[in-house]
Formats: structure tokens, C-alpha cells, sequence
């Protein structure tokens, strides 16, 4: 039984790892194009956005069997103020707040402004 703990607690780690390499690549992508006059920047937004599609949902809506809450259609000053205390660790998640540590206010600022620009409900 101890190797089991131990092997999950491996992959839980393994994935962590994962998501926080993913964080910052898309952070590196997003910081040198946040501002490009030729629409791409709803492009950076989709693909920032996409890295919470595996928990959350395609565009944050969440399957209805989830234990993870969707994002689409909440509003953006609720998404940005988890998202933040996530980030200062005044709320507490193990993936989330490593996941929101690989954000700057301004990415906050944009996932939580696309989520909310989101219908909710629907299919994924």
C-alpha cells in the first residue's frame, strides 16, 4: 500500500511539473506578442486559455460530472480575484497555486476577461 501512496504522489508531482513547464512556455509566447495590432492577441488569449481547458473545460465549460467548476460566464473581477489568491496562496490548491504563480496580473486580467466574455453551459 505504501508504494501506491508513493507512485501517486509521483504523478501527482509529475503533473505539476508538467503544468508548470506548459505555464512557461505560454507565458513566454503571451509576453512577447500580448500587444500585436494585427489580431493575434485574441489568438495568445485562446492559447493561454486553452491550458485550463483539461481541468476546467473546453473555454471553461466544465463537464457536468466534474468536481472542478467551469469558468465560462463568471465574472471576470471573481475569476481575477481567485486567480490572484490562488497565485499569494490565501486560497490553497496544490495545482492551482503553482499553476497561477506562472501568471502576471495582466494575463490574470486577460483569462479572467475571456472566461466571462464565455457562454456558460452548453457542450465543451
Amino acid at each position: 500500500m505504501t508504494a501506491l501512496v508513493t507512485i501517486s504522489r509521483i504523478r501527482s508531482r509529475s503533473i505539476a511539473a508538467l503544468l508548470l513547464a506548459v505555464c512557461g512556455v505560454v507565458h513566454a509566447q503571451t509576453a512577447q506578442t500580448a500587444q500585436t495590432p494585427d489580431g493575434t492577441a485574441a489568438l495568445r488569449t485562446r492559447s493561454l486559455a486553452a491550458q485550463c481547458a483539461q481541468c476546467h473545460g473546453t473555454d471553461g465549460r466544465a463537464l457536468p460530472a466534474s468536481e472542478v467548476p467551469g469558468l465560462a460566464g463568471l465574472q471576470a473581477t471573481y475569476i481575477a480575484e481567485q486567480m490572484k489568491a490562488f497565485r499569494s496562496g490565501s486560497r490553497t490548491s496544490s495545482v492551482m497555486q503553482q499553476l497561477a504563480k506562472g501568471f502576471n496580473d495582466a494575463q490574470v486580467d486577460q483569462l479572467a476577461r475571456y472566461f466571462a466574455s464565455q457562454p456558460a453551459g452548453g457542450k465543451p
